[in-house]
């Protein structure tokens, strides 16, 4: 199965909800824990235990993780690993984006089934190019997997960049949608090229219309909850698309009871629905 069919069967029984699973320091000292590879450990397992047996898409952010050196990355390996034995998918947020061997080096690393970081999707940066994406591409092609590029983002950096205007007149962000419109083509249920759009940016409809979100691949939704974005701002931006509302530190609160992880995901997708 493509990574788009696996998404749309697992959105379909466990709802839109995609669980953030980033370890801030800030986070490990509210559950009482030392900001170390023990704190990250008790953490991390954690919340996979509360978190991935309920959510359609678990999240870790590497960054958290890399802190922490070699030992930060074997923690990784084993929430990627017991993510996907609890039926979630993974998507590792990495934001990787390089030309040539480089990138292709980052493809293998993170989508090539043998690798031990391989996982269901990731996300990526297209702003050296999107033709800079191709070994991305290409390689998430040949092993099922998905990307989420970044498109719209809710920093208020973002707009310098991506609110710029090509030759066409169209936006950066359009620009960028109009080549996972074109990658997706006619992929049924859904295409398994994404981008992520955060759930702070305002209604689809804004003034200038510099964007269309329909391009046949799934949505990742950044901002949602602790950063402001609510259920009714899912509604009103994204409408009927295939969005994956996004949380991390909203849920992550919750612990560390196991019991009260599960219970905010899952109280989360039913307003979702």
């Amino acid at each position: 199965m493509t990574f788009g069919e696996r998404l749309h069967a697992a959105v379909v029984e466990r709802g839109p909800l995609c669980a953030g699973i980033d370890p801030h320091a800030s986070l490990l000292l509210e559950w009482g824990l030392e900001d170390s590879v023990a704190g990250l450990e008790t953490f991390a397992f954690t919340a996979v235990e509360g978190l991935a047996p309920y959510v359609s898409v678990v999240k870790p952010q590497s960054a958290f993780y890399e802190r922490f050196g070699s030992r930060g990355i074997a923690v990784l390996e084993r929430v990627i690993a017991e993510s996907r034995e609890a039926g979630a998918l993974v998507l590792l947020d990495v934001k990787r984006g390089d030309i040539g061997s480089t990138s292709q080096a980052y493809a293998d690393a993170y989508l090539d089934p043998v690798s031990p970081l391989a996982c269901d999707a990731i996300t990526v940066s297209p702003y050296l190019g999107f033709g800079s994406l191709d070994p991305f591409v290409d390689t998430a092609a040949r092993y099922g997997a998905g990307l989420f590029v970044l498109g719209l983002t809710s920093n208020k950096e973002g707009p310098e960049v991506q609110r710029a205007t090509v030759d066409t007149g169209e936006t950066v962000a359009a620009r960028m949608l109009t080549h996972l419109r074109n990658l997706n083509g006619e992929a049924a249920p859904l295409g398994s090229f994404g981008a992520v759009v955060g759930a702070t940016i305002g209604s689809a409809a804004d003034s200038e219309r510099d964007h269309d979100l329909a391009f046949n691949g799934p949505i990742l939704a950044p901002g949602f909850g602790e950063q402001g974005g609510t259920v009714a701002d899912i509604k009103r931006i994204f409408g009927d698309l295939p969005v994956l509302p996004s949380s991390s530190r909203g849920l992550l609160r919750h612990g560390p009871s196991v019991e009260a992880l599960r219970d905010a995901a899952l109280r989360t997708n039913d307003e979702l629905r």
